[in-house]
């Protein structure tokens, strides 16, 4: 993506590594279909960087306990196997993107609670934006005349990157956004796009679902760069 600013600016590009978790992180598969391994902790960015490495990621439990997730199967996007129909293509060309221009906002409106399953609260749009401030969360913007239309965020790990959420205002913002980021791992050398979940929007892009076991082994081949 030409003239995009270096993802996580900092230190020449190098993310700065915060202080360890105080939490032992769980390693253990889930005990059902919901994927939970574990309930507890902080958002603290030694904690989610922790878990993420380990292959977990965190939702809301309630207004006070965060859940950490390790669904089996789990969703992912191969970075060759992106969809792009002619009318995607079509719309590609319509619209600006842009790279960490404005990552709490898009954070924001995908917290919109206005949208349908909308589970971000403040909690989680504060704690990703320390994270983005170290270097490690990226959003990727859709522009129209000027206005934020659409846009997606994740954490970005070596060749690991953790789609998180994405939003759209305009028809196929979010998806437009999606090509991008995918366009930006493919030539930065990334080896593995998490999308957590397989939902049949996701999947009609070309996600797929592999074994958990499966996923923590390319997840620690792919962080390891």
């Amino acid at each position: 993506m030409p003239g995009y600013p270096d993802a996580g600016c900092h230190d020449g590009g190098v993310p700065i590594e915060p202080p360890p978790s105080r939490w032992v992180l769980p390693t253990d598969p889930p005990l059902d279909d919901s994927g939970i391994v574990a309930i507890g902790a902080d958002l603290q960015p030694g904690t989610l960087l922790g878990a993420y490495r380990s292959g977990l990621f965190p939702m809301p439990f309630d207004r006070r306990r965060i859940a950490w997730f390790s669904p089996d199967p789990r969703g992912v996007l191969p970075l060759d196997g992106l969809r792009v129909t002619r009318s995607l293509r079509r719309s590609v060309r319509r619209y600006e993107v842009q790279l960490d221009t404005c990552f709490t906002e898009v954070m924001e409106r995908c917290a919109d609670r206005r949208r349908s399953g909308g589970w971000i609260d403040r909690r989680f749009v504060e704690a990703y934006t320390a994270l983005h401030e170290l270097g490690w969360a990226h959003s990727v913007e859709t522009y129209r005349d000027g206005r934020l239309v659409g846009g997606l965020y994740g954490v970005r790990i070596g060749g690991f990157f953790a789609g998180e959420s994405m939003f759209h205002t305009a028809t196929d913002a979010s998806k437009v956004a999606l090509v991008h980021l995918v366009d930006w791992l493919r030539a930065d050398g990334v080896e593995l796009l998490d999308v957590q979940w397989t939902t049949p929007h996701l999947a009609s892009l070309g996600a797929v679902e592999v074994a958990r076991s499966e996923y923590l082994g390319r997840l620690h081949s792919a962080i390891a760069r």
